[in-house]
């Protein structure tokens, strides 16, 4: 692995980037591990924010880990990775990683940073989503700010129990089964303080699910924050034609072919990250038309805009779309 990544040329998403060491690589559950990276000279990392996340390249595959330390004046940078047997992601290359294999990766990057004026953070994760939920627990404790998490988890799956529970002692609610979770949540949601914010990382469904109910019990779209770890499955969409204004070219994107994968068989290089809708990588400007957007990182606000679209996963409303390009 080691002499893959050293050859492969630097992608795009981490391009300015660094190149670092793996020093340690522990199991967490079955099929999470976590992974600690250090400057191979010993170089202090930048630092960064909670709920931060690297864009690691490993051999040709490119993903985004969530950092799970607080993100201040870092050593060393650790992510935890679910393998995913049949997943495009690369997990399965990631959990193959040992000690001494050298990987690039992006300067960290955010788009899930706690409220610096908010006076609770309301914590709630599932699954592999605890890792950037770590991040802010992390931070809190050693800010002093108040913070609890309900963390739901399968029996015996669940990632970073051991430091959950010695952050955030009684803070922390430990939910092991649907029903239970959805007493918890309900509680905390109608007994927050004004000034709490909620903080939900998880699959998609879940966190529409939580999202949703808080909505409906009053929470303003302010104090509630997301970050994504999946996207739901999407249909193959109508065909439509991109007109590239700048350049002049003419385009068709046929049902079941992304407007990425037409713009790449066209020899036109974008910046791309998670393919999913997720990373925001591959945002480009719309002149005319109405995107259907189908990604989970633009905003509601920048949504109906219509000025930018992430190109990996959203379509076209009308029969023709026209980009800066």
């Amino acid at each position: 692995m080691t002499m893959t990544a050293l050859k492969t040329r630097a992608h795009p998403a981490v391009e300015g980037g660094l190149q670092l060491e793996v020093t340690n690589v522990s199991l967490q559950t079955e099929s999470i591990i976590s992974i600690t990276l250090a400057d191979p000279s010993g170089e202090r990392l930048p630092s960064y924010v909670p709920g931060s996340h690297l864009v690691v390249q490993y051999g040709s595959g490119v993903n985004a880990y969530s950092l799970t330390e607080s993100g201040s004046a870092p050593s060393e940078y650790t992510i935890s990775v679910l393998r995913v047997e049949d997943g495009a992601g690369g997990s399965v290359a990631m959990h193959r990683l040992s000690v001494g294999d050298r990987v690039y990766v992006s300067r960290p990057r955010s788009a899930f940073a706690p409220v610096s004026t908010a006076t609770h953070h309301l914590l709630v994760a599932a699954g592999i989503g605890i890792t950037p939920v770590l991040s802010h627990a992390r931070a809190a404790a050693e800010r002093g700010i108040a913070a609890s998490l309900i963390y739901v988890y399968r029996p015996g799956a669940g990632a970073h129990v051991a430091d959950t529970r010695e952050l955030l002692g009684p803070g922390l609610i430990e939910c092991t089964d649907r029903g239970s979770f959805q007493k918890v949540l309900t509680e905390h949601l109608t007994t927050q303080a004004l000034g709490t914010h909620l903080y939900v990382c998880g699959p998609a469904a879940f966190m529409d699910a939580v999202l949703d109910q808080a909505r409906e019990l009053g929470w303003s779209p302010a104090r509630l924050h997301s970050e994504a770890f999946g996207a739901a499955p999407l249909d193959e969409g109508e065909p439509f034609t991109v007109n590239l204004v700048r350049s002049g070219v003419r385009l068709e994107v046929p049902a079941g072919v992304s407007l990425l994968e037409t713009l790449e068989k066209a020899g036109r290089s974008i910046p791309n990250m998670c393919r999913k809708g997720i990373c925001g990588e591959c945002s480009l400007s719309v002149v005319r038309g109405a995107p259907q957007h189908r990604d989970l990182y633009l905003t509601d606000q920048e949504k109906a805009a219509n000025t930018t679209m992430m190109c990996c996963v959203s379509r076209s409303e009308d029969p023709e779309l026209e980009l800066d390009l």
